[in-house]
């Protein structure tokens, strides 16, 4: 397995917020360490992990779905114009994918994925069971509580094709994001009828390219 970057201590490159510190220390503690580190994907990670996963299956999570309901400031927008990154709220379930990492690179893939991902605190990660074609395996991976600062609440469509047209990040813009996963869902048979139907409604304003299929 080759991880892109990966920092050569057993920590994060940068310094994180207390909370983030806090719960890579938790998540520490809990990870079963007789196998390689266990990811499941759902949003980014699925079209941009930033390593070579030793084994890749498909997955599903129950009380978890995806949404594209937390607030980015940096990455996909900015703050005259905040734009939206998917997470896992509470409810429902979700179809994603579980990546393997050799046990030799764990704990290196771990703190490039809290550098990465908890840079500002946002999300709750999570080891949650995942259902796969060789049975239950416990996972880590981010979700998000309703009572987050930056959860964003329902939005209507004006809302959403607000965000769309005007959102950009140092990454690039909140629909390209929304685009991208979708693509890479459908490239590994998945398909989320949600993000599908954002992406239409992009289209029918004339945001994007229509999806085929």
């Amino acid at each position: 397995m080759a991880i892109l970057s990966a920092p050569s201590s057993s920590s994060p490159a940068h310094p994180l917020p207390q909370r983030s510190q806090e719960l890579l220390a938790m998540a520490q503690t809990q990870w079963d360490r007789r196998q390689g580190l266990l990811i499941f994907a759902y949003g980014s990670l699925i079209w941009k992990p930033g390593f070579t996963p030793a084994a890749t299956l498909p997955a599903q999570v129950h009380g978890y779905h995806r949404a594209l309901s937390l607030r980015s400031l940096v990455n996909r927008g900015n703050a005259a114009q905040p734009g939206l990154v998917l997470a896992l709220l509470s409810g429902g379930s979700c179809r994603g994918l579980l990546y393997r990492a050799e046990p030799a690179q764990s704990e290196s893939l771990l703190n490039e994925l809290w550098a990465r991902e908890m840079v500002i605190g946002s999300y709750a990660p999570r080891w949650l069971n995942c259902q796969t074609p060789i049975g239950p395996q416990r996972a880590l991976s981010f979700t998000l509580s309703r009572q987050s600062p930056g959860h964003v609440g329902a939005l209507s469509d004006a809302d959403l094709l607000h965000i769309f047209k005007h959102a950009q990040g140092r990454y690039g813009s909140t629909l390209d994001y929304l685009l991208r996963t979708v693509e890479g869902l459908r490239q590994h048979g998945l398909r989320d009828a949600e993000l599908e139907r954002q992406c239409r409604l992009a289209a029918l304003h004339g945001l994007c390219q229509p999806l085929v299929g």
